[in-house]
């Protein structure tokens, strides 16, 4: 169904009438047998009025602006949707997967800051996922939405630029931040699996009401936690091991990653330490996250004025002809 810019120029759509009340041009003679009968005259008279009135309407329609509004419909595509949640705190500005402190460092490289590693690698796996939903928040000591669930990777990527900049704050609150990336699924209908994806590289201990307020939560959303867990030197994991030091014990991380798998919610923790654990994190993500999911598509306006002016335009073209060509042959035949 169309829609009008300017609905006012239709009142106008009377005017095609104007052709057909032209003045009769007959003339008297005394005896109607000696005009021979001339029906292409006839019919051609007829079709210019017909063009005319053609014309006028073609140019009313045109400036009334008509439209299709914009529209939105639904695909069956691959894909999943993602909360991203990237970690605003201090520790991110830090060298991203240091060496430990008691090894010597074998070359010289280039330190760079955790937080513009994970947004450079984000970049990628947006580009990579075209029917993915994806929203963002960022979190230090409280969580801050910065963009609902969007299906404009433009869009989505500038906001990730975005939470590169700046300095991080002193302190985390990870509870509130999983709770609004929770919050930012209700009232969405179910399209497909559903993720939180959280970039972080420390954590937070949770008490046994905060894992089962999470759970409670997570499971009437049908949420999976993905955790890439950046590492602040290579040698630390979130799984203890046989030869770490008794503090690595009892690190934030390590408590946060116990909570998640006492909670009985999909979780997945990824570990990056170097560049090529990062990719493989993100690679391990986009294999599993492939499932049918339906895609919202927004068909934008579209304009259908063109057309009419178009017509109106070769309308006008064909009786200035049509008016050229009588001009020629009355003064042709005034000669004679």
């Amino acid at each position: 169904m169309w829609h009008w810019s300017a609905p006012l120029w239709l009142w106008l759509l009377p005017v095609v009438l104007l052709p057909w009340l032209s003045h009769n041009t007959e003339k008297r003679i005394v005896w109607s047998a000696l005009v021979p009968a001339d029906p292409i005259s006839t019919s051609l008279t007829l079709l210019i009025k017909g063009l005319g009135s053609l014309t006028l309407a073609a140019l009313i329609v045109g400036l009334a602006g008509p439209y299709s509004p914009e529209q939105i419909t639904e695909r069956q595509g691959r894909g999943a949707e993602f909360i991203i949640m990237l970690d605003r705190s201090r520790s991110m500005d830090e060298a991203f997967a240091r060496q430990p402190l008691n090894t010597l460092p074998t070359e010289r490289k280039p330190q760079r800051r955790k937080r513009e590693i994970a947004g450079e690698y984000l970049f990628e796996f947006i580009d990579s996922r075209p029917d993915d939903r994806f929203a963002y928040l960022m979190f230090s000591n409280q969580a801050t939405q910065l963009l609902p669930l969007s299906y404009n990777k433009t869009t989505v990527k500038a906001v990730v630029q975005a939470g590169r900049l700046g300095k991080g704050l002193s302190k985390t609150n990870i509870v509130d931040a999983l709770t609004m990336a929770a919050e930012m699924y209700q009232g969405e209908p179910y399209r497909g699996s559903r993720n939180v994806l959280l970039i972080s590289d420390g954590g937070e201990t949770l008490t046994r009401e905060e894992e089962q307020f999470l759970t409670d939560l997570y499971q009437d959303m049908q949420l999976n936690i993905y955790w890439i867990y950046l590492k602040s030197n290579q040698g630390m994991s979130l799984e203890p091991g046989d030869d770490e030091p008794l503090m690595w014990s009892d690190l934030p991380e390590r408590k946060l990653h116990e909570s998640f798998n006492r909670m009985a919610v999909p979780y997945t923790p990824l570990e990056a330490g170097t560049l090529e654990e990062f990719t493989a994190a993100v690679n391990a993500i986009d294999r599993e996250q492939y499932a049918p999911l339906i895609v919202e598509q927004r068909l934008p306006r579209e304009p259908h004025q063109d057309i009419f002016l178009i017509i109106a335009l070769i309308g006008s073209g064909l009786l200035f002809v049509s008016y050229l060509y009588t001009l020629i042959g009355v003064r042709q035949a005034y000669r004679q």
